[in-house]
């Protein structure tokens, strides 16, 4: 029924008479990122929207990449592992598959990520302690030891040496008889939200850069079942960004990346269809779901729109979620569980294409084998138990939810004028622009947690005076020594002339313009190390040095 001129909504009349006639608990009712959050979102709050949200698996896919999602296949299940030597995280990997995981995700020690070799002195006491030690092809071929490569699809977590692990991945797969060609999985390679957020680099931003076009261009045309880039927010998040900041970023690197395919001379839709995507699943629900629908959406758009994509692949914007670690706390670990499980639903809810579910005691160290369980349980039980894969999109047509999508779809535009305003991604990085705006975002935050106005149940609410001791899984420092001793023995037994041989080639090529995927594969097949290989090339590039942020 139509409403006259002047006359009263339904809604504004039940907001004077009944909603503001009602007291209000003492709470802050904001989303996580800030932004308020009213009593009750109607009609009027989002208009007509049968056209921007549409139909699963069609354009503008607000409601997911696939016309079937849930009831044609579920999520990709992973779980992050990696811990000490190959050897070990062999085993973790083959218990993680006889459990019913679908998928590996490699985590890459400190020293690996950083690209020294284990015997670096800046490696003491870090090696194997955050993720598995991958020195040298050796290492590469036991950790995948009695897991056919051709068969399994494999995640691995590295940016700045990301070219020299993929070189190790694919000659690995080699020595098993499995051509690149059949390789599938994905491999971060995100460079720029290293210089944003995570802070592990090996070289300055432009050659850095040189190395994802390199990947991307061989990819294109090697590896059609391979993701030569993981575009990240995960890390944007972790570092204390707003969700409007990390799906923003993420989008923005993204397209500079594009940016970068289209100027090497490659057709858009020759690589965008292997363009994946990471982003961090947090614990404001709402919120979460709505970042997902709206990346869909802008993706979509600017890939038609702005970049010419024909194949409708390219438009499609599929992602891997994983739970927020940051939201995980010490206090109380066994509260994790809830917060996992709630951060987990909303990136299923969101329509996630493969999701990692973080353990309890993470918050501690490096999980135990019974945390692993609890959380790859719950992957299976919202899979399985709870009803919300039977239909697609359920929360679509959410007045809440549609509303909230379309401000998180604003947010980000505003900030894309303002990084095109300081002439594009690399340069608003190089003035420390996004690193300015998260580090804010993290401050507001964290007053908010001190001061009590949010709650955070167990750290400064609703605590224990006593908490039992967690058992967690602890990294025997002989680990290192044995790492030590396996990088060095497999230096003694390589053909030290081939692999220098290899080494100067890679220099040469590093000074030139040829792309420089193949000799690091020559140099990974000669057993050259990730230290040997990353310091040649630091030789022509040279290393990175920060800019303070204030």
């Amino acid at each position: 029924m139509a409403v006259e001129p002047g006359a009263m909504t339904d809604a504004e009349r039940w907001f004077r008479e009944r909603f503001s006639r009602t007291p209000q608990r003492d709470a802050l009712f904001t989303t996580l990122s800030g932004e308020p959050v009213e009593p009750l979102y109607g009609p009027e709050d989002v208009g007509p929207f049968d056209e921007r949200i549409g139909l699963p698996g069609e354009f503008p896919f607000t409601r997911g990449v696939y016309p079937s999602m849930y009831r044609g296949r579920l999520w990709t299940l992973r779980q992050f592992a990696g811990f000490g030597t190959a050897e070990e995280t062999n085993e973790r990997f083959r218990y993680l598959l006889d459990q019913g995981q679908t998928g590996l995700s490699t985590a890459f020690d400190m020293p690996s990520l950083m690209g020294h070799d284990s015997d670096h002195p800046r490696s003491e006491g870090e090696v194997g302690r955050e993720g598995v030690a991958i020195d040298s092809l050796d290492d590469m071929e036991t950790l995948f030891r009695g897991i056919d490569m051709g068969a399994v699809s494999t995640s691995m977590t590295i940016n700045a040496p990301a070219a020299v692990m993929l070189a190790f991945y694919v000659a690995a797969a080699e020595q098993q008889g499995v051509p690149a060609e059949r390789l599938a999985g994905t491999i971060q390679t995100d460079i720029l939200k290293e210089y944003i957020a995570q802070k592990e680099w090996c070289f300055p931003i432009d050659p850095a850069m040189r190395l994802v076009g390199d990947m991307v261009e061989f990819c294109a045309r090697r590896m059609p079942r391979w993701h030569p880039i993981s575009i990240s927010g995960y890390h944007i998040r972790e570092a204390g960004s707003t969700a409007q900041q990390e799906l923003a970023f993420t989008l923005k690197d993204g397209f500079t990346y594009v940016e970068q395919g289209i100027a090497r001379g490659l057709d858009v839709d020759d690589f965008a269809p292997r363009l994946s995507f990471f982003f961090n699943a947090h614990i404001d629900f709402f919120e979460e779901i709505a970042k997902y629908r709206a990346a869909r959406r802008i993706w979509a758009r600017e890939l038609r729109d702005r970049y010419g994509a024909r194949d409708e692949r390219s438009l499609l914007m599929r992602f891997h979620t994983q739970t927020a670690g940051v939201s995980l706390t010490a206090q109380q670990p066994l509260n994790n569980v809830v917060r996992t499980a709630t951060e987990a639903l909303s990136a299923v809810l969101g329509g996630t294409q493969s999701l990692h579910t973080n353990s309890f005691d993470e918050a501690l160290a490096l999980p135990s084998e019974e945390a692993v369980r609890v959380a790859l349980r719950t992957q299976q039980i919202i899979a399985h138990e709870t009803g919300v894969t039977n239909t697609i999109d359920p929360l679509g047509g959410s007045y809440f939810v549609e509303s909230l999508t379309d401000s998180m779809e604003g947010a980000a535009y505003e900030y894309f004028d303002r990084i095109d305003q300081l002439g594009g991604m690399v340069e608003a990085i190089k003035q420390n622009y996004p690193q300015r705006e998260i580090a804010d975002a993290s401050f507001r935050l964290q007053e908010e947690i001190e001061s009590g106005e949010r709650i955070v149940v167990g750290v400064n609410r609703y605590g224990q005076a006593e908490e039992r001791e967690q058992d967690i899984l602890r990294i025997p420092p002989e680990l290192e020594r044995k790492q030590i001793g396996r990088v060095q023995a497999a230096r003694a037994r390589r053909d030290s002339a081939a692999v220098e041989a290899t080494l100067a080639k890679l220099r040469e090529a590093a000074a030139g313009e040829s792309n420089l995927i193949e000799p690091l594969l020559d140099c990974a097949r000669a057993h050259a190390t990730e230290g040997e290989i990353v310091g040649s090339l630091q030789q022509v590039f040279g290393t990175y040095t920060e800019t303070p942020v204030f």
